[in-house]
């Protein structure tokens, strides 16, 4: 099981969502920044690592919004998704594709990985 964290970033009414690069696993599919944690690492430490080699940007990490576990069939993911704010910077593409600010109702226009589903669905559901 590879344990990833990922970032919900609000913006107003809007969240943040970034684009896989086209050369990695599913590849265009939009997901939450964030990425692996590594041995050693708090999931909290992981994902400031992970914002700031990915866009940039040092957050300040708030509360676990949910959790979830995801088979791929190359993976299966514990994902830990929480709350952050962009505490300075600004957003840079380092890694992914393209970068959106949507709303929930939104959320439908876009492919997201498979693991997100549950995600969005909630937030789908909290509107």
């Amino acid at each position: 099981m590879t344990e990833v964290v990922a970032a919900l970033i609000w913006q107003g009414e809007r969240f943040m969502i970034c684009q896989r690069p086209a050369h990695k696993a599913r590849g265009l599919l939009w997901e939450f920044v964030g990425g692996k944690v590594e041995p050693g690492e708090t999931k909290e430490a992981a994902l400031i690592r992970e914002c700031r080699e990915e866009l940039g940007v040092t957050v300040a990490v708030g509360d676990l919004h949910m959790e979830l576990t995801h088979v791929y069939p190359d993976l299966t993911v514990h994902l830990s998704l929480f709350h952050a704010v962009i505490a300075e910077g600004t957003p840079v593409l380092l890694e992914h594709n393209d970068l959106r600010w949507i709303t929930r109702r939104e959320i439908h226009d876009y492919a997201f990985c498979p693991a997100d589903e549950e995600i969005l669905r909630r937030l789908t559901a909290e509107a």
